[in-house]
């Protein structure tokens, strides 16, 4: 099955490329952008930036120590589009291989010599992964038997012994590799890396061992800490390690771990990381919005992990956090060219940010740029949206659960379906049976769609009188389920309610009392200080909810806001609590975050003080 993610035992079943296929609408204009503009993207950057021909030995050597994952992102990229530049690239990565299986173009002749930061083992993850796509879209290949080689070196070199990773990868890798092989000593070792970490099997460093989570056993963890993209790869290897293992123990540890982490470290948008220094989540409710890190990557990793808790537990929360994940991270991410990219996404930018034409040398800024020294965050986002058709569905012991909306084709659970939507700037969600089929189809209303409601639309037949209008009757959050059996052309019809809502956060984050956000069914909005709109100045525009909007083509709405005026007398601080002088009465207009940033340079935030 064509599926990133293919665990042998859970409660759902993924289905795969194989089984869903997207059609023009939000999801399908992306993955057809990435397929045709954002693939040749990073490949031309990473030719130009030196990074594929270090794979042909070209000295000096370019890029970051780890720059070799990058290409390997990119073939899994490649190879979930199939994309027809994978074969010369494969070529040219199998040349550098040496001849027991090691790879690596900046490590080669002084070999493990630095696992805190050496990289080593986490771009064979990252090989592994692009392998296994290539194996279950296409099969072996020269691509399939160089990560294969290089999974049995890992093997041979470090199933005994006490060393890891710095940056968690080959785990769920590794898992992934079994899984498609049934190769079982690819279990064992993702299986000791998991048990190793937290030992401790790193040296210790200036942000501490919390960083690459290696200060606490695995089994011993409480929530998700230090750096947001190495805890949550971690933790989705842990997970995919218990599920093959029938370890129910090491899974409920990290459903707790998560349940606290989306309680207390986890942005409005889903996204994760509040510190810049360390890339790190921070303690819990430290949550500011103008200096959230946010990686691009860590959102992507937060979908991964969510996904994979959803199919072992079939529980809906996972479905909604990805879901929020999927819109206002992953959706922010890339332009909507498909051509620059986001590495930090803040909820606030207080000065508008220089474009920038080639090369970011740094992570943060307000605006997208085409490339990066550390370009992780594109080939991220290449090989997710390629691979996103196979999160969309799974196949229940009882039929079919489609977890998030978009226009296509869905065959799996005994069943098929047609999807048309124009989610998620409406919330009607027709799906047509194509075949005739027995089963249960279960629809995922989302936690704020409380007014949802779901009819059945039968057939018509030839020889049956004409139905009476649908039964529409309201559905609860979770997965709304329907009985079969069914014929061709039965039709369920969801409505989820659309309207605007205000948004207020916990009091125990310091940052964000006062103030409040709005949100429209899965998307966050926010205030961009563009031509079209009033100034936002120093940024102390007040709104006053409840909200009152109107949608201006689906996409924009607007609040009523007073713009504050001059305040203060040289002095920030006042012996009247909240005074302030009165301003000038304005509509302010709001986007959906995602759409940020690409009409120039902008301030912007998501909290607005009230």
């Amino acid at each position: 099955m064509a599926n990133p993610v293919l665990p042998s035992s859970g409660v759902l079943s993924p289905l795969g490329l194989d089984a869903v296929s997207l059609s023009p609408g939000f999801w399908g204009d992306r993955v057809a952008l990435n397929r045709e503009v954002t693939i040749a993207h990073c490949q031309e950057w990473e030719e130009r930036e030196g990074w594929i021909g270090n794979f042909r030995g070209e000295r000096p050597r370019r890029g970051r120590e780890f720059s070799d994952s990058e290409i390997y992102k990119l073939l899994e990229a490649m190879a979930w589009a199939e994309h027809p530049g994978l074969p010369a690239l494969a070529e040219i990565v199998a040349q550098a291989q040496e001849g027991d299986g090691y790879l690596n173009t900046r490590w080669s002749g002084s070999r493990y010599t630095d696992f805190e930061w050496g990289h080593e083992l986490y771009c064979y993850g990252h090989l592994i992964q692009a392998g296994v796509a290539r194996l279950r879209m296409h099969g072996e290949d020269p691509l399939t038997r160089v990560a294969v080689k290089a999974a049995d070196h890992v093997c041979r070199r470090f199933m005994e012994g006490s060393e890891t990773c710095g940056h968690p990868v080959i785990e769920m890798a590794l898992v992934e590799l079994y899984r498609v092989t049934g190769t079982e000593r690819y279990l064992e070792m993702a299986r000791r890396f998991v048990e190793r970490r937290g030992m401790p099997a790193l040296a210790d460093i200036p942000f501490g061992r919390a960083y690459y989570q290696d200060d606490v056993p695995v089994r011993q963890a409480q929530v998700l800490r230090g750096h947001a993209v190495r805890a949550l790869y971690l933790a989705s290897g842990v997970v995919d390690v218990a599920v093959e293992t029938g370890d129910q123990n090491l899974l409920k540890m990290v459903e707790s771990q998560w349940e606290r982490t989306i309680a207390r470290r986890t942005h409005l948008t889903g996204g994760m990381g509040s510190r810049h220094a360390d890339e790190s989540y921070g303690e819990d409710y430290e949550l500011p919005p103008d200096r959230a890190y946010n990686e691009t990557c860590a959102g992507i990793a937060s979908i991964m992990l969510a996904h994979r808790l959803l199919l072992a537990t079939g529980d809906v929360k996972y479905a909604d956090l990805a879901e929020r994940t999927l819109y206002n991270m992953l959706a922010t991410g890339v332009a909507l060219d498909g051509r620059s990219f986001f590495y930090a996404n803040p909820l606030q930018v207080r000065v508008p940010s220089v474009p920038v034409d080639g090369v970011n040398h740094a992570a943060e800024g307000g605006l997208r740029s085409p490339w990066f020294d550390v370009s992780c965050c594109p080939n991220n986002i290449a090989r997710t949206i390629a691979s996103l058709p196979a999160y969309v569905a799974g196949a229940a012991a009882d039929g079919l659960r489609i977890h998030h909306y978009a226009s296509g084709e869905i065959r799996g659970g005994g069943l098929a379906v047609r999807v048309e939507t124009g989610y998620p700037w409406n919330g009607s969600v027709s799906v047509r049976v194509l075949e005739d089929g027995r089963g249960r189809i279960g629809l995922r209303v989302p936690a704020w769609a409380a007014d949802a409601t779901l009819s059945h639309v039968p057939a018509s037949s030839p020889d049956a009188p004409l139905p009476e209008g649908p039964v529409i009757r309201p559905v609860s959050p979770g997965y709304a389920v329907v009985d079969g059996p069914w014929r061709a052309g039965d039709e369920i019809r969801l409505e989820l309610p659309m309207t605007p809502r205000w948004t207020f956060p916990d009091r125990r984050i310091d940052a964000l009392r006062g103030s409040a956000a709005v949100e429209r069914g899965p998307l966050v909005y926010c205030a961009e200080s563009v031509a079209d709109q009033p100034p936002l100045g120093d940024l102390s525009a007040r709104v006053r909810p409840p909200v009152e909007h109107h949608v201006d083509d689906v996409v924009e709405l607007e609040v009523a806001a007073e713009l504050g005026a001059g305040e203060g007398n040289g002095w920030p601080y006042s012996a009247v609590a909240n005074g302030h002088a009165e301003g000038t009465d304005v509509r302010l207009r709001l986007i959906p975050y995602h759409r940020w940033g690409n009409r120039g340079p902008a301030t912007m935030r998501v909290w607005l003080p009230i």
